[in-house]
């Protein structure tokens, strides 16, 4: 860092980025399962892909985060879309070039991603 405009960008990056974490009872919320087993399978590039491609983007609707084991270890890296007024969706096997196109179907356009969700993983 060399000067203090590169900082303000910094800053304003980070500041975007935790605006995504906040949430909203009206925002669709991204639950990335970053326990131990998900951490290990890779959860953490899934959840950066998630936060990356949702900034890109720019969706302010759209909330990320955190949680724990979600319980189905051997399908890691998981993660949970809830869409207020409908079912959540879990995706699962997850890596992050699977991640704009779960953002583009999904969270834009309101189409599930069948092929990468646990009913296509049994």
């Amino acid at each position: 860092m060399k000067s203090l405009e590169e900082l303000k960008a910094i800053r304003e990056k980070m500041k975007r980025q935790m605006d995504l974490r906040e949430n909203d009872e009206s925002n669709i919320r991204v639950v990335v399962g970053m326990a131990t087993c998900g951490i290990a399978a890779g959860a953490r590039p899934v959840m950066t892909a998630f936060l990356d491609e949702i900034n890109r983007r720019g969706l302010s609707n759209v909330t990320v985060s955190q949680t724990g084991c979600i319980g189905v270890c051997r399908l890691e890296p998981v993660a949970e879309v809830f869409v207020p007024g409908e079912e959540k969706v879990t995706y699962v096997r997850l890596r992050p070039e699977m991640i704009p196109a779960i953002v583009e179907q999904h969270l834009v356009n309101h189409n599930v991603v069948q092929d990468y969700t646990i009913g296509a993983a049994e």
